[in-house]
């Protein structure tokens, strides 16, 4: 019995599956390389299979735009650029200010964390309950009258009144708004590189990322 035509078209129906799963692997490939703005993968994958931006990544380039900030004189704190873009990204992980302040090393940095915090924008919903009326604190800031005499009208102490007119003031000030959008900008597309690959790892991304492994991307 003659069996070549049927080997002939069990070669050709394996070739077309290799093609398409070598098709499949590099429009993973360029995913990868769009996602990660990455020409060449230069280091074992494996370790980041979780996520397409490294963290330290993300926080070099938070860096950048906050040494910006501190450079123009927007704002002072004894925080550096690289502790406050931890700041950031440990703020959109979740993490309090004393959680913030102890993976800085110094937990009783907890209320410069809070003031730069506030001073970026992360605001908690904790910053607006206030032991008092907003608006009538605002009418006596306006008023001319000094600290001691408001924070007593208010029965608060003049560091705890003065922490809420922070909050006030950060909340309505637009001055650093266009480098506070660049750093949105920056945590978001983290959270999209990550919930595509959450999306996506289990369909072939990651066999793609090992194959991947310190290969040249220009390659294909």
């Amino acid at each position: 019995m003659n069996c070549a035509p049927q080997t002939r078209w069990w070669n050709k129906g394996q070739r077309d599956t290799d093609m398409a799963e070598d098709t499949r692997k590099q429009q993973l490939l360029e995913l990868f390389t769009t996602i990660t703005n990455k020409k060449t993968i230069v280091e074992p994958m494996r370790k980041v299979h979780g996520t397409l931006r490294d963290r330290d990544a993300v926080e070099r380039e938070i860096a950048l735009i906050v040494r910006e900030i501190l450079d123009q004189g927007y704002f002072k704190t004894k925080l550096t650029p690289r502790q406050l873009a931890k700041l950031v990204v440990a703020y959109y992980d979740g993490k309090n200010d004393t959680e913030i302040a102890r993976a800085l090393g110094d937990e009783k940095l907890s209320k410069t964390v809070a003031r730069a915090r506030v001073r970026l924008k992360l605001f908690r919903d904790l910053d607006f309950k206030m032991p008092f009326d907003r608006e009538l604190m605002v009418k006596l800031l306006e008023s001319g009258k000094i600290m001691k005499e408001i924070s007593e009208e208010l029965d608060v102490s003049p560091s705890t009144l003065r922490e809420y007119r922070h909050v006030i003031e950060q909340q309505d000030d637009t001055t650093l708004d266009p480098y506070l959008e660049r750093i949105r900008d920056v945590m978001e597309d983290r959270d999209l590189s990550e919930h595509m690959t959450r999306g996506v790892i289990n369909d072939g991304l990651s066999e793609a990322i090992d194959v991947a492994e310190a290969i040249d991307m220009g390659e294909f």
